[in-house]
């Protein structure tokens, strides 16, 4: 039996009371082991492989916020972490397919779902650049949608990134400069569907402050927001006001 990752085949797997166990015979310093319940399995594998681990989830969603979503599968729970551009578009579902990238660190593997396969690749061209982690990225993808952002690096509009918390002129400039080439050739949808909630203040906070913003300033800014403009029908479009009032 054997594994393929990126048109290679050079991991062995070898069936065990059980447990599969994935030996490589080449660069068996790179490998790393890790444990999976389902189904019961200890695998050595390398960290990139789980990068394309999961290339999208179908399920029911038993929780939705604007930051974080659950999806049951089958009675597995996936906890996915998304941005408001997706949550706008799955906020009215009961069951949905989230295109996935699982972030690998050391002390945590984080999932992030996206509606759209377009949202996905500009999220990984956003993490391919220097000084843009994965809360910056996606801090982007919910102040700007995804093809905001693909006209502002085609125009090398900066100013339009740095309005971004988080962005600063360095990093815009290092945005426009290395994805410039490579953003033109994605799909860009920019469909975006409506919300109406009862509480979107109270949504509003619950997301900022998810998304690493500190509560009191999360709160002036939402004030700000109110100030300027006090009829917010969808918790996304108070929530990218109140960004700008940081």
């Amino acid at each position: 039996m054997q594994l393929e990752a990126n048109g290679s085949v050079n991991e062995q797997v070898v069936h065990f009371n059980k447990s599969y166990i994935i030996k490589n015979t080449n660069n068996f310093q790179k490998m790393k082991m890790f444990f999976y319940p389902y189904p019961t399995r200890f695998i050595l594998l390398k960290k990139d492989y789980f990068r394309c681990m999961y290339a999208y989830l179908n399920g029911n969603f038993s929780l939705k916020s604007p930051t974080v979503v659950h999806l049951d599968i089958n009675g597995a729970g996936y906890e996915v972490q998304v941005s408001l551009n997706t949550y706008s578009k799955i906020q009215h579902l009961t069951h949905g397919k989230l295109y996935t990238h699982l972030l690998v660190r050391e002390d945590a593997h984080i999932l992030f779902g996206f509606f759209e396969l377009s949202e996905k690749e500009v999220f990984l061209q956003l993490l391919s650049v220097s000084g843009v982690g994965a809360s910056t990225a996606r801090m982007m993808l919910s102040s700007l949608q995804p093809e905001e952002i693909v006209k502002a690096i085609l125009s090398g509009n900066e100013t339009l990134l740095e309005s971004v918390k988080g962005i600063g002129k360095k990093t815009a400039q290092r945005i426009v400069l290395e994805l410039r080439d490579k953003v033109s050739k994605i799909n860009i949808d920019g469909n975006i569907s409506t919300l109406n909630h009862n509480t979107l203040e109270q949504d509003a906070l619950i997301a900022m402050t998810a998304l690493g913003i500190a509560k009191n300033a999360a709160e002036m800014a939402l004030k700000k927001a109110r100030q300027t403009n006090n009829n917010f029908d969808e918790v996304q479009e108070l929530i990218k006001a109140a960004l700008k009032c940081l």
